[in-house]
């Protein structure tokens, strides 16, 4: 059984005549309504769109560059460390 997630929000635009209509054909064709092709559509592109920045790939010598990275010992940083030690402005308790 799928789903149903009810559509609280609402998302207007403006477009030309032209726009317009090759959207309601295209729609059409797709049998689907207007609002379902231009909302497929767009949260299809969206994906693309964001699909570089959920995911990456490097090439095996990256790879290796990448995990000797991770595996490089810390460094000392004493003023990161003095400023994490400092209370911050909501641990004060006042404003």
């Amino acid at each position: 059984m799928a789903s149903h997630t009810t559509r609280t929000e609402k998302l207007d635009l403006r477009l030309t005549r032209k726009a317009k209509r090759a959207l309601q054909a295209a729609a059409a064709v797709a049998h689907r309504s207007v609002s379902e092709f231009v909302l497929e559509s767009a949260l299809s592109r969206a994906d693309e769109t964001l699909a570089g920045r959920r995911a990456f790939t490097l090439s095996a010598t990256q790879w290796k560059a990448f995990l000797a990275a991770l595996d490089t010992p810390t460094r000392p940083l004493p003023h990161l460390e003095r400023l994490l030690k400092e209370p911050g402005f909501f641990d004060s308790g006042s404003r």
